[in-house]
C-alpha cells in the first residue's frame, strides 16, 4: 500500500508527460491511499482543466466519479494535530501534511512529485522514479 498524493491521481487520470509514471507506480502497487482532502484537490486540479479548455465538464465528470469509485474504502482520516505538527516542523501546507500524516499513520511511503515534501519528509515521502526505480 502506498499513500498518493493528489498530482498522482491527475497523472493516472489525464493524459500527459507523467501518465506512464503513474501507471508505472500502480502497477508496483495497486493500494493506494489517500485522506479525505483528496476529493477537494482532485475537484479542483479538474476544473481548472475545464476552464483552460484542456478537457469539457462532461469528461472531468466522468473522470471523477472513475477515481471516486477507486478509492472508495481507501480514503481516511487524519488526525488534525499531526498534519498541523507537521505543517509547523516542515514550513509545507496543511494540505500536503495531510497526506505525510496519513502515510505515517498507515506506515507506507507517499508516492509524490512535490519537491518540497520530497525534501521535508525523506523519510516518508518518494518520488515516482524512486518508487518504482
Amino acid at each position: 500500500m502506498i499513500v498518493a498524493d493528489t498530482n498522482l491521481l491527475i497523472y493516472l487520470y489525464v493524459q500527459g508527460q507523467r501518465t506512464a509514471e503513474s501507471e508505472a507506480v500502480l502497477q508496483r502497487d495497486p493500494s493506494w491511499a489517500v485522506p479525505l482532502l483528496w476529493r477537494s484537490e482532485f475537484r479542483n486540479v479538474l476544473i481548472g482543466l475545464v476552464r483552460r479548455d484542456v478537457l469539457s465538464l462532461e469528461a472531468v465528470s466522468a473522470i471523477l466519479e472513475e477515481a471516486e469509485r477507486w478509492l472508495t474504502g481507501h480514503e481516511y482520516n487524519v488526525i488534525s494535530h499531526h498534519v498541523l505538527s507537521l505543517a509547523a516542523q516542515s514550513g509545507c501546507s496543511a494540505y500536503d501534511c495531510e497526506f505525510v500524516a496519513l502515510a505515517q499513520d498507515l506506515r507506507v511511503p507517499l508516492v509524490t512529485t512535490d519537491r518540497q515534501i520530497l525534501k521535508a519528509f525523506p523519510t516518508v515521502a518518494v518520488s515516482p522514479t524512486a518508487f518504482v526505480g
